[in-house]
């Protein structure tokens, strides 16, 4: 089975993910995209987050009744700051018969030479690479182990969601339904 990390604090998770996901999960062949909530990212070390269970929670609500889908809080109970070669070190250990491919924009690929061990992930590992605006070319989408799909083109990000949230804007069609209502409730990034 070959399964497409998705890895992001999603704070909050929007249609952008979901439509990403949903493109990988049906155009590339991936039986499974998994959301690894990420609780926190050493390249983003001031940045401020929900809650990890409440961030899971809302991918929960998001993913709930997508075929193909799951959640996964993985990173929650290993060392901070997560670092990717930790996290598939574990899950080839615990999930040996799976295949493991990274799903990221290529926003990413351009600090990817900075992340831990980035060598070693390369050369074991698969790289799917959506696109992302205004972002530049670089040398590793010529690796072997990096491919580019001409996924639908996102400008949704999860720091327009929160700043709208709270500018008092009303932006209930950004994010998936069950994640709106959820926030709205919970009154999620207010203030």
């Amino acid at each position: 089975m070959k399964i497409g990390l998705y890895f992001g604090s999603f704070n909050p998770i929007h249609n952008g993910h979901m439509a990403i996901a949903n493109y990988m999960r049906e155009f590339t062949d991936l039986d499974e995209v998994w959301f690894v909530i990420s609780p926190q990212n050493p390249f983003k070390t001031n940045q401020k987050l929900l809650p990890d269970y409440q961030r899971l929670e809302l991918v929960n609500l998001a993913i709930n009744d997508v075929n193909g889908f799951r959640s996964s809080n993985i990173e929650f109970n290993l060392p901070k700051p997560s670092y990717t070669i930790d996290t598939l070190a574990y899950l080839f250990d615990k999930y040996a018969d799976k295949e493991f491919v990274l799903i990221m924009g290529s926003d990413n690929l351009v600090n990817f030479h900075k992340w831990k061990n980035f060598n070693e992930i390369l050369r074991n590992h698969q790289i799917y690479i959506y696109p992302r605006p205004n972002t530049k070319q670089v040398e590793l989408l010529k690796h072997p182990n990096v491919k580019i799909y001409e996924a639908p083109l996102m400008e949704i990000s999860s720091s327009f969601i929160r700043k709208s949230i709270k500018g008092k804007k009303d932006v209930p069609f950004f994010v998936p339904n069950k994640v709106w209502a959820y926030i709205k409730e919970m009154h999620f990034y207010e203030t």
